[in-house]
């Protein structure tokens, strides 16, 4: 499912290596209240035969519905999306509403993690944050179980990743460097190949003078 819905954040050339959620327990308080409203609907729906009652009930569930949709998809689309490229943060704010920025592995300056609280400790839940370089401001993330095994994954993909840049770079410098001894091997071949020429016409004039 992962795939499927965070997809279209994703450029050609990248890959999903880790999305983190937050806690199901955050996402389990949001999804009470609407479980209860759609159960008492549907409890409506049952016990209640009449039409106004059942057409009462129904638009009752629908509504319990969307609510508990809207708050599922607040818990689970506000995320983060580690790919070989960078880190996606992701922010749902409506069903017409979405917001997303993204963190390239070489604007990271450090990455920390903090657990809070007895709640956390023992949950092993908490907030991770990332400092970028271009402006020295901090993105971060709450609730996030396990949040040093997160912060490992960053630190892994963001070494592959400046690895890769850095042996592109080489190579990139590599073919510039051939490219500019060919160039000029062949500008000493074409000074070469004029030279004799210079000396056969000069040898010629200089016989053309004693012979008069």
């Amino acid at each position: 499912m992962d795939a499927y819905l965070f997809r279209k954040n994703l450029e050609d050339d990248e890959q999903i290596r880790l999305v983190v959620h937050k806690h199901w327990l955050v996402g389990l308080r949001f999804l009470v209240w609407p479980t209860v409203s759609f159960l008492l609907a549907d409890a409506v729906l049952f016990l209640r035969h009449a039409q106004p009652a059942v057409l009462l009930g129904f638009l009752w569930a629908v509504a319990s519905l969307v609510w508990w949709l809207r708050n599922f998809f607040d818990y689970y689309l506000d995320a983060w999306i580690i790919t070989n490229h960078g880190v996606i943060d992701l922010e749902w704010l409506g069903w017409f509403h979405r917001q997303s920025s993204r963190i390239l592995y070489s604007d990271i300056q450090g990455v920390s993690t903090e657990i809070h609280g007895v709640t956390g400790t023992l949950l092993r839940y908490g907030t991770i944050s990332i400092e970028k370089i271009s402006t020295g401001s901090a993105v971060s993330i709450s609730h996030v179980p396990r949040p040093r095994r997160v912060e490992s994954a960053i630190l892994q993909n963001m070494e592959a990743y400046l690895h890769a840049k850095n042996l592109k770079n080489a190579k990139h410098v590599e073919e510039l460097l051939s490219q500019f001894v060919a160039q000029h091997v062949q500008e000493t071949d074409v000074r070469e190949q004029r030279t004799p020429r210079r000396t056969t016409k000069a040898s010629f004039t200089s016989s053309k003078i004693g012979s008069l």
